[in-house]
């Protein structure tokens, strides 16, 4: 039963064609970029800069962040799974990696409980910015506030995870969800 919170982020599952391959985006952090993002938290394109941050609110979003690497100021290669805030880098060596691809599942804890019911209704992301600069893994969670018929939220519940010992209704139920609010469409006046 999952009735303790301990969320993860968004965690890809699986992909339809077997493939779940974060892209790898040179130049994808602004150098110095003053907030953490963190493995698992939703990242989203800023329109004319060639770069990726993290989400807030309900914006449209292209998928999860998956890691960094850099060669920092005194010349040292960095690898990790989350980008530090305000770090600097030398300049054309960072790359970034996130999952792109809207056709992603991904496994998240709500924040609540959520029932069968729910499969194929819409829900926000929750907790957005939490996580751990220790561990550097995102603590983002699902809205268990399903979204009315008819209005759009960032996420599609398309199934519960198949986790020992998680059920529907659950106190912090894990599901599986795709990215519904996502920057891929056109006119998505999130990019």
């Amino acid at each position: 039963m999952s009735a303790s919170l301990a969320a993860f982020g968004l965690r890809p599952a699986f992909h339809p064609s077997g493939l779940d391959r974060a892209q790898a985006l040179a130049g994808g952090i602004t150098s110095g970029y003053s907030s953490n993002i963190l493995k698992g938290q939703a990242v989203k394109y800023i329109a004319g800069s060639g770069v990726i941050q993290p989400v807030t609110s309900t914006e449209a979003f292209s998928g999860a962040f998956a890691g960094v690497e850099w060669t920092d100021t005194t010349g040292r290669r960095r690898v990790s799974n989350y980008w530090p805030a305000n770090t600097a880098y030398t300049t054309g060596s960072c790359v970034a990696y996130f999952y792109n691809d809207p056709n992603i599942v991904y496994e998240i804890q709500s924040d609540g409980s959520i029932s069968q019911s729910a499969v194929g209704e819409c829900a926000n992301l929750s907790n957005l910015a939490a996580g751990s600069s220790t561990t550097g893994l995102s603590q983002s969670t699902v809205s268990a506030t399903i979204q009315a018929t008819g209005v759009q939220g960032q996420v599609r519940i398309v199934d519960l995870a198949p986790i020992p010992g998680n059920a529907w209704g659950d106190s912090y139920t894990i599901v599986r969800v795709t990215v519904a609010n996502t920057q891929f469409v056109y006119p998505n006046p999130g990019i």
